[in-house]
């Protein structure tokens, strides 16, 4: 019979809006003194105080109306009637024991005045102590039925995921109980996890508390008939130093809220916390802490300077846009070849930036005389080059498209940027640079060591203020266009199976905007010539990185999706190195920004080896482009490539050149 009638009434629309928003203050404000005078009303009952009197003011009814705006004064001074009541039993239970105490101590010291002046007191002691018992009572009843109301009402219950809350401190109670309260919210929580090393075997306003055993994870989850975990961001660094994982190999999906915000009780609208509740991202669980830059000389650089970003609607390049804009850089320049991603970004930033001015200009970078248009027309004072080439394969197909690109696009935006007079030039090279095992790398270790030889050559030459040059290695970057990222997702919504190369590949990882926020700093601490690398925390291996990924879409290795190995990709090897072996190190003053000590090489041999690629470039010999990169570079050792011969054949050259001057030696003995 109670659940019909509940079930009639939550279909009452009038009843579910009733539901849907707060009791304004003033109506529980109203409620609560209904209720005190319905408490101070009994003082006609218990009479005087043992002597009477015949004056007015000792009258029952005028006692009465005094203690009620005794109570009504004091409540709203100590505001018991302003919180939510269906999310604040606590706090409302807190502000109700100092409205009654206070009120009875008020009530108290006037007795007791009234004693010593009259001889008897104004209110009899246990008047005061029946009232205020009465007053509580009812008001306190009177919000655990509204909150009983709601929660029986709102019809919602069955329809809410059920959830265990990470933590059994305050934080996590307050989360779990608001969660609870929610009216149409979309978790139900069913227990807390607690943290704490001591047994615990109790419950915490009637949600059982747990303690976290990692056997027992499974059985904990099963008796609660629930398999999502919630917890708050606060609780990210210790998710990422494994505890994520005892979850995701139990195949229990990780849930995270973002912050515990305060109800305002003057919305009109129920706040919703399940509204910051979101899935875990596979770039929330890098392992380590984000990396933050706090430069504060960065924003006094960039504000009113004239920027130029190549590669501007790549994922590095559209990155440093968005935060050279927030810099408030008097104009930007955004330069890319690709035409429908420059529309997406001009229209991203007219909504997200629309006072900056914004320049769209359409051009490849190997084009020299198109990009000497842009210089005259800009007349740029800061350039970051992030247009290259990046996908290993396909450069290891199309070795001179790399070269053009990556060598001598970046030779080109190098040489203007010297002629037009840039104060700062910022090269995106790669780990890949490092002791390359393929075409892409190769050629962007050759574009380093360009910009270097350049920057040492013009300073030598007195006559002139050389453009400081400056390049930034790193690693992988977690969603960037073509990462594994993008491809990972796609593939698990596909219903699989998730493809990797080699089982016990590993790669360096970090985000976009980290990425971008570490390129910001070190071109503005750089003072030319310098190759910074960035401290990019343990690396992962791609399998237990497609793992997490399958883990967290609520799937499982084996039996959802499949996890297949493919082999080497031309050119690929099993890790990177941001340092070669002969490469050092030297501290600045950002713990996660450090100096490559590289070999430095002499510009005229540079352009001379530069001179003999660009000519096998122009006749088309793949052989002969890929042979002069490995002269230019000799750590250049391809992997798993057809380039592979052209090692053997140097090595074999090498050997006959030793061979013959061994020769020579023992006729010239």
């Amino acid at each position: 019979m109670k659940k019909r009638i509940v079930d009639i009434l939550t279909k009452s629309s009038l009843v579910r809006s009733f539901l849907a928003k707060p009791s304004p203050k003033w109506m529980v404000y109203v409620a609560d003194l209904l209720l005190i005078a319905f408490s101070c009303g009994l003082t006609l009952a218990f009479g005087s105080s043992g002597r009477h009197s015949d004056s007015f003011l000792h009258a029952p009814v005028v006692r009465a109306m005094f203690e009620f705006a005794t109570y009504a004064i004091l409540a709203l001074f100590f505001g018991s009637s302003r919180y939510i009541i269906r999310l604040s039993v606590i706090e409302d239970t807190y502000r109700l024991v100092l409205l009654v105490f206070s009120s009875s101590l008020l009530l108290t010291s006037v007795s007791l005045v009234s004693q010593v002046l009259n001889g008897y007191p104004y209110f009899s002691y246990w008047n005061i102590f029946v009232v205020g018992f009465m007053a509580f009572t009812l008001m306190l009843l009177m919000r655990l039925s509204i909150k009983y109301l709601y929660m029986s009402m709102s019809g919602v219950t069955q329809t809410k995921k059920r959830v265990i809350v990470l933590g059994s401190a305050i934080n996590s109670f307050f989360l779990a109980s608001a969660l609870k309260s929610e009216f149409e919210g979309r978790f139900d929580p069913v227990a807390l996890l607690s943290l704490s090393a001591k047994k615990i075997d109790s419950s915490v306003n009637g949600i059982p508390v747990e303690n976290l055993v990692a056997e027992e994870i499974p059985a904990i989850f099963k008796y609660y008939k629930c398999d999502t975990l919630l917890f708050l961001s606060t609780q990210m660094e210790l998710m990422r130093s494994g505890t994520a994982d005892l979850f995701l190999r139990n195949n229990i999906k990780l849930l995270m809220l973002n912050q515990v915000e305060e109800f305002d009780v003057n919305s009109k609208s129920m706040p919703q916390l399940s509204t910051h509740v979101h899935d875990i991202r596979i770039e929330d669980l890098l392992g380590r802490e984000p990396i933050k830059t706090e430069n504060h000389q960065l924003r006094n650089v960039i504000r009113g300077q004239v920027v130029m970003i190549t590669g501007a609607a790549g994922s590095i390049g559209s990155e440093i846009v968005r935060q050279v804009a927030s810099f408030n850089a008097s104009e930007i320049v955004l330069l890319d070849q690709a035409e429908t991603p420059m529309h997406d970004m001009q229209l991203e930033m007219e909504a997200a930036f629309p006072d900056a001015k914004i320049h769209l200009f359409i051009g490849d970078v190997a084009n020299r005389e198109r990009m000497e248009h842009a210089f005259q027309k800009y007349n740029p004072r800061y350039v970051f080059h992030a247009a290259a080439y990046k996908h290993v394969p396909m450069m290891e197909r199309n070795p001179a498209e790399a070269v053009m690109t990556n060598v001598f696009g970046t030779k080109n935006i190098a040489d203007l940027s010297v002629k037009y007079g840039v104060e700062k030039f910022v090269m995106i090279s790669t780990d890949k640079a490092v002791n390359p095992t393929n075409v892409m790398g190769a050629s962007k270790r050759i574009a380093e060591i360009y910009v270097q030889s350049l920057f040492f050559y013009n300073r030598r030459q007195e006559d002139r203020n050389s453009t400081r040059f400056i390049t930034t290695r790193f690693g992988n970057v977690l969603g960037s266009n073509g990462s594994v990222i993008p491809l990972f997702r796609k593939q698990i919504e596909q219903g699989g199976p998730v493809t990797i190369t080699h089982r016990d590949i590993i790669r360096y990882f970090m985000t976009i905007p980290e990425a971008c926020s570490l390129v910001l700093e070190a071109g503005v601490m750089g003072n030319g010539g310098e190759i910074f690398v960035f401290d990019m925390g343990q690396p992962m291996k791609i399998w237990d990185l497609a793992v997490r990924m399958i883990s967290l879409s609520g799937l499982k290795v084996g039996e959802d999706i499949e996890i297949i190995e493919t082999g080497l990709r031309p050119g690929e090897k099993l890790y990177e190195e941001l340092l070669n072996e002969r490469e050092h190190t030297i501290a600045t003053h950002h713990k996660k920004i450090m100096i490559a000590k590289v070999r430095t090489y002499d510009y005229n041999d540079v352009l001379a080896h530069l001179d003999r690629l660009l000519k096998a470039v122009h006749a088309g010999a793949g052989h002969d482009i890929v042979a002069e990169m490995k002269h230019m570079v000799p750590e250049y050792k391809s992997n798993n490539s057809i380039w592979q011969k052209v090692d053997s054949e140097i090595a074999s050259d090498t050997e006959g050149n030793m061979h013959e001057v061994d020769v020579k030696a023992v006729a010239a003995g």
